[in-house]
């Protein structure tokens, strides 16, 4: 056996094994690569395929890209699920009133909870993420579906339950920020957990 055959041995003993994600990064080189428009829709084709073949697998580990009314319900869901309690609860309105007077924590809550989606989305590796057709090129869809769908829940069901008065607008914003929290935790995990 030569050195280059023991060496490749040892490469594939500490190799972890290729699994989808590996796949579509592959398929993503290949797509850049090619020069033809008929080429470069056939390597997208193999992907579609690729996806829905992963998709038959498990509801786990497969890649998810894309963000659509099926993934914007989940997240409501989600939402709903962990900011329903939040909207009954009289702590949410103790701590809006100590957010009010303490500005730099409610910019910090805020942008907590978005670290939060961030991390549970992209880093924690619940499911192989990808980002795909980015708003403005740099935006991901998913992370402002989620979002988006966990601001406008929390503030419309805390208006529509009488939990925010809009005459003290501070303290309005404070309320839904601090709903938004959990609500944005639970719309992530709503998204990503049922395996879309």
């Amino acid at each position: 056996m030569s050195d280059g055959d023991a060496r490749s041995d040892a490469e594939t003993e500490t190799d972890p094994p290729a699994d989808m994600g590996d796949l579509f990064d592959e398929l993503q080189e290949l797509e850049e690569l090619v020069a033809t428009d008929a080429a470069r829709e056939q390597v997208r084709e193999t992907m579609r395929v690729a996806m829905e073949a992963s998709a038959t697998v498990t509801p786990f580990g497969r890649v998810i890209r894309g963000f659509d009314r099926g993934d914007l319900a989940e997240a409501l869901l989600g939402s709903l699920l962990f900011g329903i309690p939040m909207a009954v609860e009289g702590g949410t309105g103790e701590v809006a009133v100590f957010l009010t007077g303490h500005p730099g924590a409610l910019g910090g809550t805020f942008l907590f909870a978005v670290g939060m989606v961030i991390g549970i989305i992209y880093v924690a590796d619940i499911q192989d993420v990808r980002v795909y057709k980015p708003l403005f090129g740099l935006i991901p869809r998913r992370l402002v579906g989620v979002l988006g769908v966990s601001l406008v829940t929390a503030t419309l069901l805390l208006t529509a339950w009488g939990r925010v008065d809009w005459g003290t607008p501070l303290l309005a914003v404070a309320n839904v920020v601090v709903a938004f929290v959990p609500m944005s935790i639970g719309a992530a995990l709503g998204d990503l957990l049922p395996g879309s």
